[in-house]
């Protein structure tokens, strides 16, 4: 049950229309210029702070008339269902804008691919971000929306799946059809993820032991939680922690010269 792996690449396009279509989600962000697309008969434009969406299997025209640069994320497949629901063009807000630009600079310190693992929890850190703006907006079944938000508030604690079931007046039968239904993946899939995505998140960001950490996601047995996370995440928690360190700590300090290369 691994993450299947996020790609992020830095790309231009030429004034020549082209058009293909692809088996996974994919993400266009702007960093200068205008992308013109037309995705699934929907005209729009990647520029600013609008984003394209490009749903899987979706035939998408597109052509730049001028001087460009885009990110590119080749989204994994945990957040295909999300990303359906949402249109093709959305509008970021000032802190996605400012973590697009954060992406752009990682990329560039990136071009050999030295920090893949890190880059790799950076995308889906974004994509966490941006469900979290617009998944208000995605009409999901209101008994699954009041199940998921009771597992997004408990996901610190033992829940079983009649809780979550009495929570959204549903019966546990019921409850896991719909909510694989709505949210491509089954009741204790979402709450393992939700899990294991804090979890990262601590690791990356506080100092506290990985004892420390598996308590506040909801795991009293250490070993438990060392093979939940390394059967997501492909590594142990004190290893991630190690690589994450130490692939900040190699980055180099500047990136104008390579920024140079794009213009």
């Amino acid at each position: 049950m691994a993450l299947n792996s996020c790609n992020l690449t830095l790309r231009s396009y030429t004034g020549d229309v082209a058009n293909h279509a692809h088996d996974f989600h994919q993400l266009v962000l702007p960093i200068t210029g205008t992308l013109h697309l037309n995705v699934n008969h929907v005209e729009g434009q990647a520029q600013g702070n609008q984003v394209a969406i490009v749903a899987a299997g979706n035939d998408h025209l597109f052509y730049a008339p001028s001087n460009n640069a885009f990110l590119v994320v080749d989204a994994p497949v945990e957040t295909a269902v999300m990303l359906e629901r949402l249109p093709a063009f959305l509008t970021l807000d000032q802190g996605l804008q400012h973590y697009t630009q954060f992406l752009y600079q990682q990329c560039l310190l990136n071009q050999t691919g030295t920090y893949q693992t890190t880059e790799k929890q950076m995308i889906q850190l974004f994509l966490d971000l941006l469900m979290q703006r617009f998944s208000l907006s995605v009409q999901l079944d209101r008994r699954i929306l009041l199940a998921k938000t009771y597992l997004d508030e408990r996901f610190d604690q033992t829940v079983s799946i009649a809780q979550v079931a009495r929570a959204s007046h549903l019966s546990t039968r019921q409850l896991n059809t719909l909510f694989k239904r709505e949210m491509g993946q089954s009741p204790q899939e979402y709450l393992l993820y939700t899990r294991m995505e804090r979890a990262k998140q601590l690791l990356m960001t506080t100092s506290l032991r990985v004892q420390q950490v598996a308590e506040k996601v909801g795991y009293t047995n250490l070993a438990a939680f060392s093979d939940r996370f390394k059967q997501v995440f492909g590594y142990s928690p004190r290893y991630f922690r190690d690589k994450t360190k130490e692939d900040f700590a190699q980055r180099p300090k500047k990136s104008a010269e390579l920024a140079k290369t794009l213009y």
